[in-house]
């Protein structure tokens, strides 16, 4: 199936691991321009090398107010359009009501929240008809996820952001889509596994939830992105998307 990727230009952040960097590798092995960025310069450009073709790793925060549209600049000096961003973050600080201070909640506000909601305003001046804006969410919009308190309270804000996004711009001809991981197989949810004091133990206990009895790859999330993302879901928009294993049972 061709998903019409070919020669299209995405922004994708927080890139350089895990989610991020996995749909970047599937958009850009069909075709796309890619730029990624992280916070580190050196791991950026270790990331854009080992993807290869048309990628280029620029070290930027979601949370600094002018990325945003320094990203959007760049797309259009570098490859002359921009046909869509997806949003992705490292995961905020776990710890329950007591554990969390100000400053996590603080700096999570900033970056997972804000900075999606500058990136995709930006991304939004910037689009024409047939753009897409995608966000990595996760699938405490649906259910809380016990010891991740700061993820829970701004996860679902944020999909309530999307949703209205798409209302928004949908008479433009822009989609807005949420991808919603649950246990995918990232430096992330080994972190969280471990946090229980025998990860892998927690991992056993977690995939005997998950109908399909095991963790999901980096590269199944990237591939069912790299989808949303392309023409191939033309007329999608406004969905928030499991990648779970059917962890999620309600409909």
């Amino acid at each position: 199936m061709d998903l019409g990727l070919k020669d299209r230009v995405y922004i994708v952040t927080g890139a350089t691991r895990g989610l991020g960097n996995a749909t970047a590798r599937a958009l850009a092995a069909d075709g796309a321009k890619v730029i990624i960025t992280g916070r580190d310069e050196k791991s950026v450009e270790e990331a854009a090398a080992e993807l290869g073709g048309d990628v280029l790793g620029l070290a930027a925060d979601n949370a600094d107010p002018s990325a945003a549209q320094r990203l959007v600049d760049t797309a259009r000096e570098r490859f002359g359009r921009l046909d869509g961003i997806l949003v992705s973050v490292g995961g905020p600080a776990p710890g329950f009501l007591a554990d969390n201070t100000d400053d996590q909640w603080q700096t999570a506000f900033e970056t997972v929240f804000l900075g999606a909601v500058r990136l995709a305003r930006t991304a939004a001046a910037a689009l024409g008809a047939g753009g897409v804006i995608g966000f990595v969410l996760s699938g405490s919009v649906h259910e809380p996820i016990a010891g991740l308190t700061i993820s829970n309270g701004l996860r679902p804000g944020l999909a309530g952001f999307a949703k209205s996004l798409a209302d928004e711009l949908g008479p433009r001809g822009i989609r807005v889509v949420g991808v919603l991981p649950a246990r995918i197989d990232t430096d992330r949810v080994r972190e969280l596994d471990a946090l229980s004091g025998d990860a892998e133990a927690a991992r056993t206990a977690n995939e005997a939830r998950i109908p399909l009895r095991r963790y999901g790859t980096p590269e199944e999330f990237g591939k069912t992105a790299a989808f949303l993302l392309s023409p191939a879901a033309s007329y999608l928009t406004g969905i928030m998307v499991p990648v779970d294993g059917g962890y999620r049972h309600g409909f």
